[in-house]
């Protein structure tokens, strides 16, 4: 699977590479507007509209590969979640504490409170009962 991955991300960098400079290597519609007012015989507003040639083609062809492998990578690259399952549940739920809460000022030691292992570990349940109310 780290092959497929290493193969698509090529293709993917590659066609992204390419179609960057065929769409700089083509030349704009914008630089035909002298056309449409008088400097040419054009049947359309904006310039003489003619079939795709090969760079608008290609271009075309190169952006749907660029965009399957995108996909390809979305699907095979992300994490796999069982079915069913949410994307929340995987999430570690962390409590903040304050600087320096359960400590004597002047020491580095815990106090006896904080340290005291017959007293159980506050929990946190996820869901509605973390969003707070007005």
């Amino acid at each position: 699977m780290n092959v497929l991955l290493t193969v698509v991300l090529a293709v993917q960098m590659l066609t992204a590479l390419i179609m960057i400079g065929l769409i700089l290597v083509q030349h704009g519609k914008g630089a035909d507007m002298g056309a449409a007012f008088g400097s040419g015989g054009s049947g359309s507003l904006f310039g003489a509209s003619g079939s795709a040639n090969f760079m608008s083609r290609s271009t075309a062809i190169l952006a749907a590969i660029f965009f399957v492998s995108t996909l390809a990578l979305a699907y095979f690259g992300g994490p796999k979640a069982s079915p069913g399952s949410s994307v929340l549940e995987g999430t570690a739920v962390v409590v903040p504490v304050a600087p320096g809460a359960g400590q004597i000022p002047g020491t580095s030691a815990p106090t006896a409170a904080s340290s005291d292992a017959s007293v159980p570990p506050a929990t946190v349940t996820p869901g509605a009962g973390q969003i707070p109310t007005k």
